[in-house]
């Protein structure tokens, strides 16, 4: 009987035999892809814990409250990072408002706006600012805005809050413009079509249409800015003057968490060391609390 029904279908065999066939290239991919998977979150998991472990000293011996809320950095006795945590807002808040706007504006300029020959001629211009080192930012802070800013203000150093603000809203450029304007092409041509078909303008279409259906694509390249000017060191030292004191104003010198932390780390021992980790700490949850912030809200407004 089953001679007789393999006769009539020849290819009930060979289809029992390919299902029957195991496919290794899927199976090594699936395993590869959920390891990569796994080695990011292991690794998040592991600074994390060696931060945490080398930090506690500093809490136990100070408090949560001693350091955080503390106003006076003065070690081997007094570990306050209120002004650095306040310097680290303002410089990163201040570049968000001066360098969003004009990144996403260039964007849609690039996107929508600009003839291909010089939307072509601007993006890997564009792209080439993210390869700039860091260094070669805090050269041009120094030299170009932190005079410029001693010549307008009057003031006796330029070395200030509102210079590092400047240099970082020049650093977050690229990465909100590319981006921006990735998410801007992505959007599908039909919309903007039949906007344009409606009777509506170039600009309210784009404005009013392509802004807010990009709308998850550029918060993201909000979110990655921050990121970068939070976690920005070597420009930040050469342009805001580093002091540990609370600012008063954008025209005082001031000390980000990561100046803090990488000026006095290559000397620091015992407590003192413990504290810059624990100042580690506080950095690494403000980050993950802000970016869960801005992801909770875009989540929220793309509802």
């Amino acid at each position: 009987m089953t001679i007789a029904n393999n006769i009539e279908n020849p290819t009930k065999g060979s289809s029992l035999k390919a299902k029957d066939k195991i496919d290794w290239r899927e199976i090594f991919f699936k395993y590869l892809f959920l390891g990569s998977a796994a080695l990011g979150i292991l690794s998040l998991i592991t600074i994390g814990y060696f931060i945490f472990r080398e930090g506690y000293a500093a809490f136990e011996h100070s408090g949560i409250t001693g350091i955080v809320l503390g106003t006076d950095w003065l070690p081997p006795a007094l570990y306050g990072i209120a002004p650095m945590i306040v310097a680290s807002i303002v410089s990163t808040a201040g570049a968000v408002v001066l360098g969003v706007p004009i990144g996403v504006l260039t964007a849609i300029f690039i996107a929508e706006v600009a003839p291909k020959r010089l939307a072509d001629i601007i993006r890997p211009m564009i792209e080439l600012l993210a390869g700039i080192p860091s260094v070669v930012y805090g050269f041009f802070g120094l030299v170009i805005i932190v005079p410029l800013i001693q010549d307008i203000f009057q003031v006796p150093a330029g070395n200030t809050v509102l210079a590092g603000i400047i240099v970082l809203a020049v650093m977050i450029l690229p990465t909100v413009i590319t981006v921006s304007e990735t998410s801007i092409r992505a959007v599908p041509r039909t919309y903007k079509e039949g906007s344009l078909a409606l009777g509506a303008s170039h600009m309210f279409t784009i404005f009013k249409l392509l802004v807010p259906a990009a709308r998850s694509g550029i918060m993201t390249g909000v979110i990655l800015g921050v990121a970068r000017a939070l976690g920005e060191t070597m420009a930040i030292i050469m342009v805001m003057g580093n002091s540990p004191a609370m600012p008063e104003g954008l025209l005082d010198s001031a000390r980000t968490l990561t100046a803090n932390i990488a000026i006095e780390m290559s000397y620091a021992t015992g407590i003192h060391a413990s504290a810059l980790y624990a100042t580690g700490i506080v950095l690494l949850v403000f980050i993950m609390m802000l970016n869960a912030a801005l992801l909770y809200l875009n989540r929220e407004r793309a509802r």
